[in-house]
């Protein structure tokens, strides 16, 4: 039967706490355990084979019930008529009509209203081999990710399109890399899957409506810390495709702006989507060893590496027209005015601007410290050099200040990580207790 659905109210989601555990899902007594969603506008042509299609090839190959929901977004064809009679033809069947477009809009509207406990979608075109669905869901199913992805860029998968759509897709990849940090390989293959308990807490957050769903889908739920499984994909491309590439890349962008500036802003509420470890016993705290130390030292260790080369190259632009000291005291302070910055996100986990002001003139006594170091170990290495017409060479003062660094590094982070952001903090969220 078509129903007709408006788009749910975005809201955010209830304060309900992290998400639990992962667990496998309850095959037994249960209805269909997957939900593929196939959004749709003015597909009138395709739309039949497409269904008939992936009908055969699950009830074939998956284990479990299944259904798929046909998203009808605002056709103005014969679609609306076609997806009627593809429901009343197969039991597995359900066709949606929603009377605005937007790919994200149907899927959000869908998703929300399953019952189905693993939800998927496809684009209706299946440029992917459909060999491909069962890898895709096991994982969810099993209790091992929380959402799933078919990728046409990581090694294993084999892909036959033309090199300018190639050249637009890792062109997006690199934006997103750079742009929001996305470790993921590839977003905006039309063939994911999402668990039902994360798909509750993560589609409130997602604003957009369109193509770019997919990527702030899976930005955010990186972020949050949930684990994303990837499936290398055989993947065809079509011809026809309907996509406009200019204007949808457009919307990508302002998008990518869009989500980066509330990540930076600390605007979005994600620790309502971790999860905690699971049952293992390894999980568990070591007694005497802090939650989260190995994962603030990988990323104090980052930001170190990228300071202390800005550091460097400030000293050395500076150095050609002030003296040593001089030189050195501006470049450090700049430096760990940005240190302060990004430890203070990216190692700790802060977000917003609460105690910005109060977290940066901590960092600046620790900047103290640190200059302390380096400019005794300056004055130190000109004592030695004997004649000031016949000082150290420019060679041996960068050398004595990497050392001198390398030295004040690990009082510095102990000092970071003790009194300017102590674990238990308030303003710091439960990203560093992880």
């Amino acid at each position: 039967m078509t129903e007709t659905t408006p788009a749910p109210a975005r809201h955010a989601p209830p304060d309900t706490g992290p998400l639990p555990a992962r667990r496998a899902l309850p095959l037994r007594g249960h209805g269909p355990v997957l939900d593929v969603v196939i959004p749709v506008h003015n597909e009138e042509d395709d739309l039949e084979a497409c269904v008939r299609r992936l009908h055969a090839h699950l009830m074939a190959t998956l284990p479990y019930g299944f259904r798929i929901t046909v998203a009808d977004n605002a056709s103005t064809d014969r679609t609306p008529e076609v997806s009627a009679a593809l429901d009343d033809a197969f039991d597995e069947v359900t066709a949606v009509r929603l009377e605005e477009k937007g790919r994200g809009r149907a899927l959000h509207t869908v998703w929300s209203l399953s019952e189905a406990p693993v939800l998927a979608y496809m684009d209706v075109d299946l440029s992917t081999d459909l060999n491909a669905v069962l890898p895709l869901v096991a994982p969810l199913i099993s209790g091992h990710s929380d959402l799933a992805i078919g990728t046409r860029l990581a090694g294993g998968a084999r892909v036959v399109r033309g090199p300018r759509r190639e050249f637009i897709s890792r062109a997006y990849n690199i934006v997103l890399r750079t742009g929001l940090a996305a470790r993921f390989s590839d977003a905006q293959c039309g063939f994911k899957a999402i668990r039902k308990d994360v798909a509750e807490r993560l589609l409130p957050l997602v604003e957009d409506t369109g193509w770019f769903f997919d990527t702030e889908l899976l930005v955010l739920a990186e972020r949050a810390g949930l684990r994303i499984h990837e499936v290398p994909v055989d993947w065809v491309d079509d011809p026809d495709s309907s996509v406009r590439i200019v204007r949808t890349a457009a919307d990508d962008l302002r998008g990518v702006w869009r989500v980066g500036r509330a990540l930076a802003t600390g605007a979005l509420p994600l620790d309502r989507l971790r999860r905690p470890f699971g049952d293992d016993p390894r999980d568990r705290a070591v007694p005497g060893v802090p939650r989260g130390l190995a994962r603030q030292l990988l990323g104090f260790c980052a930001v170190g590496v990228l300071s202390t080369g800005f550091y460097l190259a400030l000293y050395s632009l500076l150095r050609t027209a002030t003296g040593a000291q001089a030189a050195n005291a501006l470049a450090l302070l700049l430096s760990a005015l940005a240190n302060t910055a990004a430890n203070r996100r990216l190692t700790f986990g802060v977000r917003g601007r609460e105690r910005a002001v109060r977290h940066q003139a901590q960092g600046l006594v620790v900047f103290a410290v640190g200059l302390v170091l380096t400019s005794g170990s300056l004055a130190a290495l000109h004592a030695a050099g004997g004649s000031p017409s016949h000082g150290p060479s420019h060679g041996a003062e960068l050398a004595v200040l990497v050392t001198a660094n390398l030295a004040a590094t690990v009082l510095r982070f102990l000092l970071l990580r003790a009194w300017v952001f102590p674990a238990g903090s308030a303003d710091a969220g439960t990203e560093r207790d992880r």
